[in-house]
């Protein structure tokens, strides 16, 4: 998660179409050669090759439970189930549709100098709607860059968000929707470009900007305040929550954000302090609700948090966060949310201010505090 990543190779291994199973044998070997022989290796191979082991006995447990499932209801009778959950998806993703505008467009600008731009279409007659990012700022030498699934996940979340049934996430929620991506433009990189924060920040902003151009939902917090710490010994990351934003119903009536969560494209949950302290030569002095600081409005954003660790031993650190300089703004006359802030202080005392995106190193009695950023309110009040 290094904020000074230029091309995706800085950033860690890039697997490309490695056959990791080969006639029911684990190729180990060649997995490890692939991990390990990079020009930025990983840490922990070991660590690495469990977590795929894992991830390829779930795999297995699920074609187990398809089968069984086939086995009892049979396969003609599971596909046509299949198929009637996203019909269903589709029929209400349609609906969504019939309330939205001919028209609705959004320009998200970011920290990087970068903006979104976003224009959701309605076609009234096929029920069909396209969502088009075409203007949106083109690739540039920061890993703010989003590969092209995650603006897809991002459209795929939003409209299942403004279907109020409770249906299952699939794909049959983007049938009725037609994305428009533009080569070269940062939400559909090529290689080399660096990407590591498309997938936690820049996928926000695309939330924010389609949820803005629906007039569903003011803008939350735009970041997952990306802090990762470490040493030889010890390798630590974390994301950081802060107020949910304040919106409007399908009926017209709006709602008040919770204080304290995360939201949107993150879902994340923290260490509990006792493992953190126990595990990491580290001491939590605060994380903490901060009264009062989401957007107002006639509903208001949730508060955000402040949080404070101090070391106890050398560490380098980074973090990877947005909305340092551009407050999260407000909806239908709401007020913004606050920016947020990163800040070193020094055993002896002294205070320093991170970039939004930024690396250095703490020493013992040093401390990070992140402040967050807080989500806009909606309405006039």
């Amino acid at each position: 998660m290094t904020p000074l990543a230029t091309t995706v190779d800085e950033e860690g291994v890039l697997i490309d179409n490695l056959l990791v199973v080969d006639q029911g044998r684990f190729r180990e070997d060649d997995l490890v050669d692939l991990l390990t022989s990079h020009r930025y290796p990983v840490r922990n191979v070991r660590q690495n090759v469990a977590d795929l082991k894992a991830q390829i006995a779930a795999c297995e447990k699920g074609v187990a439970e398809l089968r069984k499932m086939v086995g009892h209801f049979g396969l003609e009778t599971v596909e046509a189930y299949m198929g009637h959950v996203q019909d269903n998806a589709a029929e209400s993703v349609r609906e969504v549709l019939d309330r939205l505008p001919d028209e609705a467009e959004c320009a998200y600008p970011t920290d990087t100098g970068q903006t979104i731009r976003v224009k959701i279409s309605v076609d009234r007659a096929a029920r069909r709607a396209k969502v088009d990012f075409t203007g949106t700022s083109p690739v540039m030498k920061n890993n703010f860059n989003a590969p092209e699934p995650v603006t897809r996940a991002a459209v795929l979340y939003a409209f299942r968000v403004m279907v109020e049934k409770p249906i299952p996430m699939n794909a049959g929620c983007l049938r009725p929707i037609d994305i428009v991506i533009p080569d070269g433009c940062m939400l559909k990189p090529q290689y080399p470009a660096a990407v590591v924060a498309g997938n936690v920040e820049t996928s926000q902003h695309v939330t924010n900007a389609l949820f803005q151009a629906m007039g569903a939902l003011a803008n939350a917090q735009g970041t997952m305040n990306n802090l990762t710490f470490g040493n030889a010994r010890h390798q630590y990351y974390e994301t950081i929550c802060s107020g949910a934003p304040a919106g409007r119903l399908n009926s017209g009536e709006g709602f008040d954000g919770a204080s304290g969560v995360h939201t949107h494209m993150t879902n994340s949950r923290l260490t509990d302090p006792e493992v953190l302290e126990l595990r990491f030569p580290v001491v939590l002095e605060e994380f903490s609700i901060r009264p009062d600081s989401g957007g107002k409005g006639k509903w208001s954003a949730g508060d955000g948090t402040r949080r404070a660790i101090r070391f106890l031993e050398k560490m380098d650190l980074a973090i990877l966060s947005s909305h340092r300089t551009h407050p999260p703004r407000g909806l239908d006359g709401g007020g913004d949310g606050e920016v947020g802030k990163t800040e070193i202080r020094r055993a002896d005392g002294t205070v320093e201010t991170l970039a939004a995106s930024a690396q250095t190193t703490v020493g013992p009695g040093d401390a990070v505090i992140v402040t967050t950023p807080t989500a806009g309110g909606c309405g006039k009040d």
